[in-house]
């Protein structure tokens, strides 16, 4: 199989060699560019969006250059279309398409990613559904981006999966008109999976627009996204020495292996429709050479999505309970929600960006009936709105670029309040400190508050007695262009939720630990502190990349559970081949992290719970990768987990979950410019 990887990997790379440039190589620049100059200066905050469009006028051109084509994100940052090969390319191809030091895979692609890492200064405005560890793959308003290119332009990524499927993400994009850009597509995936009854399958479509009128004044982008995401649930081992067995050869066909159960499923399925316009009632540019005129702007941002999670199994198994209400078991929850924020911003020279707004939240969560118990009743359904008032600050003061903004709830009641401020300031060319503070305050994720199932286990209503959740942080940086990047955070965490499970060990040993999950709230404070570093070493051809990761929790109670330490270092070899038709990158990637009490996962809440019985962890993953570049075209040839050939088989993502063996896997990421 690896001889065959290896010769299509040649008579593709001698293909793609005489292929035609779609594009004139005129421009020495290929790389990730920001093209908007007052954004190099003023890197636009996570929790502050503002969109910018470029400029409408397009001058008539006898060449079309690679920094023609613009990715424009939700936050209004703007960049070039990327087509150099790069480590972190690397890192982020993968099926989420980002990259996932923080995260340890399962066996399958497409199934859930225990967690390594947490920053909590990120948090979203509201709850959300909950089976948070089904969204990896599941693009969010954020997720979505925006295009303003001069002629069509195609992406298409591809890469093998496990068994009897491929992944493949498509992208069109193209120019009605000068004011109107329009984005097509679909991120289709299947895996069938080395173990029985693990496969996974999703579809992602993505449309975009964006349009400016004539005068430049007015300018409206939206989306729309359609999204399902499936997969087969076996409850992981059900005898652990299979799976560890290195006396015989049984067993490492791994669809012999014995699992849980082999009739559930569970799905997330999702719409949504977006638009965010703007009108500018005075303050446009009169030449080029104005920086910033005194500009007042009005807009409006909505949004509307629906949204369910289902869980199904054929018949009932004890590893969820006994004695369920109905057979087969069908749950299904659901969340409507709506959002509309009007705002007004006012641009100075002097004073800044200053902006307000106004915005109304409505949200249907709900099952389809109530449940009467002995314990008492379950309500079907919360359903609200929520009122808020904000603003923000954005001001470039030379070196120095100050950000804050505030949310603040004014009726409802699932919270929603934050105040963020940060401080950038370069130093020099080579040198550069940020530091920032984050508070927050909101309810937990709807599934802890309220949830219906047709397990007795997995019913429960909690919206008046969990409170809300309080997270404050503090976080510092440093920049430095020769020895890499350093960023500490501190937050400390009240009324922290989570899911355990109260099983005792005699249903511990009857495979019924999943059965007894319930959602808990920590009334003492969690500390956690996090300290990443990045850096590259570079010695002629040679590069040494290296991402660290160290954290620290104190807490009375273990219910937040981490690694210690998590290492990737990746060691490559980089050069210019075949009279520089070729660019070619090789190496090896080492992963690392210390045991700990890693999470447990529960398939029927699409969530993972704490256990503190075993540490897991402690085993290295080693990746050799080869990845070419010819022309726009990014060739990927990895060998998956290659220790895994000659180490004991103790490497788990989960309990009784196992990572994935040595696996050879191929793709390509294909750029056409029309």
């Amino acid at each position: 199989m690896r001889f065959l990887v290896f010769a299509l990997l040649f008579l593709v790379s001698a293909t793609l060699i005489a292929q035609q440039d779609s594009l004139p190589p005129v421009k020495e620049i290929d790389s990730l560019v920001k093209t908007d100059s007052i954004a190099k200066k003023n890197p636009i905050d996570a929790k502050k969006p503002m969109f910018r469009i470029p400029e409408t006028r397009i001058e008539e051109k006898d060449s079309v250059f690679i920094t023609d084509y613009k990715i424009i994100s939700y936050y209004g940052d703007t960049t070039i279309v990327d087509t150099t090969l790069t480590i972190r390319k690397e890192y982020k191809y993968n099926y989420i398409r980002k990259d996932d030091f923080e995260l340890m895979p399962f066996s399958n692609i497409g199934q859930p990613y225990n967690v390594l890492g947490r920053i909590f200064s990120k948090n979203t405005l509201y709850p959300q559904l909950g089976a948070v560890a089904k969204h990896y793959n599941y693009f969010e308003i954020e997720d979505i981006n925006y295009y303003n290119v001069p002629t069509p332009m195609t992406e298409l990524m591809f890469k093998t999966t496990l068994e009897q499927g491929q992944l493949l993400d498509a992208l069109l994009t193209f120019n009605f008109t000068e004011r109107l850009n329009v984005s097509l597509a679909y991120k289709g995936f299947r895996s069938l999976g080395k173990y029985r009854f693990d496969q996974a399958q999703s579809g992602n479509f993505r449309t975009s627009f964006v349009y400016v009128n004539k005068k430049g004044n007015y300018n409206m982008r939206g989306h729309i996204t359609a999204q399902d995401i499936e997969a087969e649930e076996n409850g992981g081992l059900l005898n652990r020495e299979q799976f560890e067995d290195t006396t015989t050869d049984d067993f490492t066909d791994r669809s012999r292996i014995d699992l849980r159960y082999t009739n559930a499923n569970n799905r997330i399925l999702g719409k949504r429709y977006f638009l965010d316009h703007q009108l500018k009632l005075f303050g446009r540019k009169k030449d080029s050479t104005e920086i910033k005129p005194t500009a007042l702007a009005v807009g409006h941002e909505f949004s509307y999505e629906t949204k369910f999670y289902d869980f199904t199994q054929a018949a009932q198994n004890d590893a969820f309970g006994s004695e369920p209400f109905v057979t087969p078991i069908e749950d299904r929850a659901r969340l409507k929600t709506m959002f509309n924020k009007g705002f007004v911003k006012f641009s100075n020279k002097t004073l800044g960006d200053i902006k307000g707004w106004a915005s109304l939240y409505n949200y249907n969560y709900f099952f389809n009936s109530v449940l009467i118990t002995d314990q008492g009743t379950i309500q079907n359904q919360l359903k609200g709105e929520e009122i808020a008032v904000g603003g923000s600050y954005l001001n470039n003061f030379g070196r120095l670029v100050l950000k804050g903004d505030v949310n603040y709830n004014l009726t409802g009641d699932l919270g929603g309040s934050f105040f963020n401020a940060s401080a950038d300031y370069k130093i020099n060319d080579n040198y550069s400190i940020y530091g920032g503070i984050h508070i927050s305050s909101r309810m937990p994720n709807f599934n802890f508050l309220l949830y219906q199932s047709d397990y007795r286990n997995f019913n429960w209503q909690n919206s008046d007695a969990f409170e809300e959740q309080q997270t404050q942080s503090i976080h510092f940086g440093v920049n430095l262009k020769k020895w890499g990047h350093l960023r500490a955070e501190y937050s400390a965490l009240d009324s922290y939720t989570y899911f355990e499970s109260i099983a005792t060990q005699e249903q511990i040993d009857n495979a019924q630990e999943t059965a007894f999950v319930k959602p808990f709230q920590q009334t003492e404070t969690i500390n956690h502190l996090r300290v990443k570093y990045e850096n590259d070493i570079k010695w002629r051809r040679w590069t040494l990349t290296n991402t660290v990761l160290y954290q620290e929790v104190t807490q009375d109670k273990q219910v937040l559970n981490l690694p210690q330490l998590v290492t990737r270092n990746s060691l490559y070899f980089s050069k210019d081949i075949f009279k520089k038709a070729m660019y070619l990158q090789t190496g090896v990637t080492f992963k690392y992290f210390t045991s700990y009490n890693m999470n447990a996962y529960n398939p029927l809440l699409g969530e993972f719970y704490i256990q503190n019985r075993e540490e897991l962890g402690g085993y290295p993953l080693l990746d050799l990768f080869i990845n070419a570049k010819v022309r726009q075209t990014r060739i990927y040839l990895k060998a998956e987990h290659l220790n895994s050939i000659f180490s004991e088989p103790n490497y788990y993502s989960a309990p009784n979950y196992p990572y994935r063996d040595f696996v050879i896997r191929f793709g390509l990421v294909w750029n056409f410019f029309s």
